[in-house]
């Protein structure tokens, strides 16, 4: 088994202001996270969140890393996992979880054993997934589409029109802190989160993934008075910290999961900023 992570440290505004293309990639921008038998991961500072990808082919184990100084991975943290690839099982501490595409599940803190299996090595399933600590232990549960709290938002006219997928969040599923959803675009619309907003109670990370192939995504962030770009391919993630606006188009439609963790559970806590207020 192969295991990558890496850690990143947090960054000031005024600092990110001064940032050129490949500093503003290297800070927040995670471009490899589904290698076929690896774990690969990153380890922020805002707020000890973890973003990470597995493609268990045909079987990985998720194990600690040095950073968490910890006995087992989930000793301390919570963690939620979004299946994007073909049908896989997760296995806690003996008990089975059967994610089809676009499942979800919550792994309580304290739980010691969690291990990922594609069910079918030609069809791997690619596995997304978030962590946050965790003060409590709360019980394991798979969520599905069916079980999401769902709002639709935006329109076609202002080609924003997109489902919301609320799957682990405190209406759905009891967590400490972490929150994880899925938006859909739907044809013909491409931006998100538009208008974009702030919540400096909670940092965020965008995943994208169902990008076609030859397209691309321009994730915009930063202070709404002087924001900047970074451009994603498929399956790549970014880093969106609690002072920066998290926004983004794209050359087709596209999903996207999103992951928070910080002060509160309340979804609605944010302050919006309107369209001709960004710079």
């Amino acid at each position: 088994m192969s295991m990558h992570y890496e850690v990143r440290f947090s960054n000031h505004p005024d600092d990110a202001r001064l940032y050129g293309t490949e500093r503003l990639r290297k800070e927040f921008l995670v471009e490899t996270l589904m290698v076929p038998g690896e774990i690969c991961m990153v380890y922020s500072m805002n707020d000890r969140f973890i973003v990470g990808g597995a493609v268990p082919v045909p079987e990985l184990e998720l194990t600690t890393v040095d950073p968490l100084k910890s006995d087992f991975f989930c000793e301390r943290r919570e963690l939620g996992i979004i299946n994007v690839g073909g049908k896989a099982s997760v296995h806690v501490d003996g008990t089975v979880y059967e994610l089809n595409y676009k499942d979800a599940l919550y792994v309580g803190a304290g739980s010691r054993e969690v291990l990922m299996r594609s069910s079918d090595p030609e069809q791997p399933a690619h596995l997304y997934f978030n962590s946050a600590p965790a003060h409590k232990a709360f019980p394991c549960k798979r969520v599905t589409l069916n079980d999401a709290e769902v709002a639709e938002l935006g329109t076609l006219k202002q080609s924003n029109a997109r489902k919301i997928n609320k799957l682990l969040i405190h209406s759905v599923v009891q967590t400490c802190q972490l929150q994880m959803g899925m938006t859909e675009l739907k044809p013909g619309s491409v931006w998100n989160t538009m208008p974009p907003h702030l919540h400096d109670r909670r940092m965020e990370a965008y995943f994208y993934f169902e990008v076609p192939q030859g397209q691309a995504i321009c994730h915009f962030m930063g202070d709404p008075g002087e924001t900047r770009h970074i451009w994603l391919q498929n399956e790549q993630a970014v880093i969106s910290p609690p002072w920066s606006i998290h926004s983004a188009a794209g050359t087709s439609n596209y999903i996207f999961i999103w992951g928070m963790a910080g002060e509160n559970l309340d979804y609605g806590d944010m302050d919006m900023i309107q369209p001709n207020e960004l710079r």
